[in-house]
């Protein structure tokens, strides 16, 4: 029993006894602790208020769970089943906004309008409406088709798709990514929730470089001297002649937008349909007119390039000339002048639109050496005339400068004659062009042979291979300058003769059909006279030719507008 308890009480004693080395072993580790990990610490018990606190916590979440389980399964129970077998989850479609079309100083000229038009199966949709600038805009902006459903309220046709204009041309930018979401709806088609799944995406937005005010007055002044003056109908440009930025480009008449996009006004669409006038072509892009006497410069500077004529010497014009007749031989065929002019050089030529002048140089007679056809059609081709300006709107012709080739397929077993070498000179004939290159072309006059490429959005890069230069020398293009400048002092574009700008123009009036009772009445140019900077073609279309006004008219009280109300563009 004793030993027993000397043993306890040794064990314990030795419990509290520590060896010397211990310590100092200790003392020497004591930086080696990890802190992390707790070592060197002494271990303390959880509280039991911490663990009687978190049970309370875990209880109340289990029973907050239990009661909602509870409400949904028992309470609410027959309810949810009955949605859960009538509801159903569908993928709807969020359209995207089309991007917004801008003139030159931003303002709308196609936007987005919401009109809340019910969709089939959805109750309201958000379905952005197009609406367009209008009158005077149609033709450059084009119209769109909208998504649409069939029968069962599924789209076969999803997105916004122009369909022509800028809306077709850059549909790519402007169309923008539809959206998805999933939406529950029940048999009634009353929506109960609804998740977005991938959000829309807008379109880019267009700035074009058209000036929507000076378009809005052009379009109101050719459609007045149309609807007052019997003229089928017009179409004008005006075009930066150092970067083809198109400033105007209208046509009467014209389409409206928001009726072909929305395709509900079956009536309207009915008269577009069957209107003659062909109102849904753009005519500046499209539309093909015999020139008449606008050709002239073009064919002065071939006449200066080939050396056929010094633009000093004198052609004497009596009021025609005549040639022997290849069907009644001793009798003359006679090609009249529009009237007596007496001896004029090349500028006076240009200014007074001498056809006798035009008919020598062109074709040749007597004396005077000729361009001949070949060289007509050269020269034309040169500045653009008959050939694709490449704009960034859909549907461009191209355009016919007359040849022997061409008459071969036209009219077959009738050989090409000097008498058709004539009427080509005068812009008469098969001849025929855009205003659009028209617009091109006096461009390259007015800056000394710089063929640019139109285009419609504003501060567009044009690849420098798309710009094609006119190597020919510089006083050819002045004595054109000059003879177009003599024309607005003293010859047939006087009208264009005001006190705030000096412009440079050549008329021109093509007679039509058989009987030439009707013309087609044209003026172009372009302004400053001293440094060019805009090019402007004016067509009026079929239009009496007895009548007193013109294309003459329509520029001359554009300019007057432009002097008060946009005079920028005159500096």
């Amino acid at each position: 029993m004793i030993r027993r308890l000397l043993r306890k009480n040794k064990i314990k004693n030795a419990n509290f006894f520590v060896e010397p080395d211990e310590i100092f072993l200790d003392s020497k580790n004591l930086q080696n602790f990890d802190r992390q990990q707790f070592e060197g610490r002494i271990e303390k018990p959880i509280p039991k208020k911490t663990i009687l606190f978190l049970g309370i916590f875990f209880l109340f979440c289990a029973g907050t769970f239990l009661i909602r389980l509870g409400y949904l399964q028992i309470q609410k129970g027959e309810a949810y089943f009955k949605r859960s077998q009538n509801n159903t989850l569908e993928k709807q479609l969020i359209f995207a906004d089309r991007g917004i079309i801008y003139d030159r100083n931003k303002k709308e000229l196609a936007w987005n309008k919401k009109t809340g038009e019910p969709a089939s199966g959805t109750g309201e949709n958000d379905l952005p409406i197009r609406a367009y600038l209008s009158p005077g805009f149609s033709h450059i902006l084009g119209y769109i088709s909208y998504p649409a459903q069939d029968k069962m309220g599924n789209y076969w046709q999803s997105e916004f798709i122009g369909k022509d204009g800028l809306e077709k041309q850059y549909n790519d930018k402007l169309r923008g990514e539809n959206g998805i979401k999933i939406i529950e709806v029940d048999v009634h088609e009353k929506i109960h929730s609804e998740n977005i799944i991938n959000a829309p995406k807008r379109g880019q937005d267009l700035i074009t470089s058209i000036d929507s005010l000076i378009q809005s007055q052009l379009f109101s002044l050719i459609k007045d001297l149309s609807e007052n003056n019997s003229f089928k109908g017009g179409a004008g440009i005006l075009m930066n002649v150092q970067n083809g930025e198109i400033i105007v480009s209208t046509g009467f008449p014209e389409y409206n937008s928001e009726i072909l996009s929305l395709g509900k006004d079956s009536e309207a669409i009915k008269n577009y349909l069957n209107d003659k006038r062909k109102v849904f072509m753009d005519k500046n892009i499209s539309g093909l007119y015999t020139p008449g006497s606008i050709v002239k410069p073009f064919l002065a500077i071939g006449a200066l390039t080939e050396g056929i004529i010094d633009p000093y010497k004198k052609i004497l014009s009596a009021g025609s000339i005549s040639i022997p007749n290849p069907f009644f031989p001793g009798q003359k065929t006679v090609f009249k002048d529009w009237k007596i002019h007496g001896w004029v050089d090349m500028r006076q030529a240009i200014s007074v639109s001498s056809d006798v002048y035009f008919y020598e140089i062109g074709g040749g007679f007597e004396e005077q050496k000729g361009l001949g056809i070949s060289n007509i059609e050269k020269y034309a081709r040169l500045f653009g005339i008959g050939e694709k300006t490449n704009v960034d709107l859909p549907d461009e012709k191209v355009g016919t400068i007359p040849s022997p080739e061409w008459k071969a397929k036209n009219f077959s077993n009738d050989p090409w004659r000097i008498g058709d070498t004539y009427h080509t000179a005068i812009g008469q004939y098969g001849f025929q062009v855009t205003p659009l290159q028209m617009a091109r072309a006096v461009s390259a006059i007015a800056n000394y042979g710089k063929l640019v490429t139109p285009h419609f959005l504003l501060n567009d890069v044009i690849e420098e291979n798309k710009n094609l230069n006119i190597d020919l020398k510089k006083e050819f293009f002045d004595v054109v300058h000059e003879g177009m400048r003599q024309s607005v002092l003293s010859g047939t574009s006087v009208a264009l003769n005001v006190p705030y700008i000096q412009v440079a123009s050549k008329t021109g009036t093509a007679q039509l059909g058989v009987a030439k009772d009707r013309v087609n009445s044209w003026i172009i140019g372009f302004f400053p006279y001293q440094n060019p900077k805009y090019a402007f073609t004016i067509m009026m279309e079929s239009g009496p030719s007895s009548g007193s006004v013109g294309a003459s008219s329509v520029m001359r009280q554009l300019l007057d507008w432009m002097s008060v109300n946009t005079p920028e563009y005159f500096k």
